[in-house]
């Protein structure tokens, strides 16, 4: 009966003790959780399934790697915060799957992504033909972002913190030097200054960082 007991405030304890740990990580939907995101959650989990089914061990040896993995995630987040480099290790780019109409095969190899879960993500968009899709981005969430030739165009970021994406501008066809006189008519000679420039409706919209 003892052991219950102990199990039974444990459990509590952990509940508790949980909820304040993923308040403390911040607010994110599901579809929306990074790689470190799932991983802390799923390693979590095992912790606290260790803590209530070993009664006789210190809750303290339980709860110090939730607090250790409360750590990584809150530096890795920092590093996200500030490096474009590491969240495209951690979480991936988006990726083109469909563009003009034309559904990009190669791409959908690389990413293990079929026609079966494509076609089903464009009915959960509402979308009736293929050929009325001007962008499609697979997301690195999983979700599929869709553009449609009677609606706006996607927005694209040519320059992310301060650093200039290449794989962007071709996709709307344009070069850095292009990107570079553009900026500087708007007397804008450092990149690094600025925080984002993105290509919008075919018009680039800036806004520089913070001093």
């Amino acid at each position: 009966m003892h052991e219950y007991v102990i199990i039974g405030l444990r459990t509590i304890f952990l509940y508790v003790f949980l909820l304040v740990i993923l308040r403390i990580m911040g607010k994110r939907e599901v579809g929306e959780l990074g790689v470190i995101d799932i991983v802390v959650f799923i390693i979590m989990a095992e912790v606290a399934a260790m803590i209530v089914e070993t009664p006789d061990k210190p809750i303290i040896v339980g709860v110090l790697p939730i607090l250790l993995l409360l750590v990584i995630q809150y530096i890795s987040s920092l590093i996200s915060l500030k490096s474009k480099k590491f969240r495209d290790v951690v979480d991936g780019n988006p990726t083109l799957i469909i563009k003009d109409g034309q559904i990009q095969e190669q791409e959908m190899r690389k990413q293990r992504y079929n026609l079966d879960d494509l076609f089903q993500q464009l009915r959960e968009n509402q979308i009736g033909s293929i050929h009325n899709v001007t962008y499609a981005y697979l997301e690195p969430s999983g979700n599929l972002s869709v553009f449609t030739r009677d609606g706006d165009l996607p927005i694209v970021g040519l320059v992310l913190d301060g650093e200039i994406q290449e794989e962007h501008l071709r996709l709307v066809g344009k070069t850095e030097e292009w990107l570079l006189k553009q900026l500087q008519d708007q007397n804008i000679s450092d990149v690094s200054t600025v925080f984002y420039c993105s290509w919008e409706q075919g018009d680039l919209k800036i806004q520089m960082k913070e001093s």
